[in-house]
């Protein structure tokens, strides 16, 4: 199975292939048992989160990490995909907002992230 880090780039270089907005790459090592980062996306509408998240899975098992998990798909205000040593949240803009994720995994303003 590919390495951690190149299941990063490929998450990375298909949320930019696929216009989402305001990418964060939180690394999670130390932090959490569940995945080694977690990256935060936005989309403009229900319909683009829904598209990058199906692309971004279908990436993933294209590429040889396994099938990911999705959930949120139906209403894709918050779609969330597990692809194991990575997780990706892909919100419409007021959905990120109003769970500012990025806060509560302590990247707040110092960062320069609102």
């Amino acid at each position: 199975m590919p390495a951690p880090a190149a299941l990063h780039a490929l998450i990375l270089a298909s949320l930019d292939d696929d216009q989402a907005q305001e990418v964060v790459s939180i690394p999670l090592a130390g932090k959490s048992e569940i995945a080694d980062a977690m990256v935060i996306a936005s989309g403009r509408s229900t319909r683009q989160v829904a598209a990058i998240a199906q692309k971004l899975a279908e990436r993933i098992k294209q590429a040889g990490f396994g099938p990911a998990r999705i959930e949120g798909l139906p209403a894709a205000d918050w779609v969330v995909i597990d692809a194991g040593d990575v997780v990706v949240h892909v919100f419409r803009p007021e959905v990120r907002s109003f769970y500012n994720l990025e806060r509560m995994w302590g990247l707040g303003e110092e960062s320069g992230i609102a």
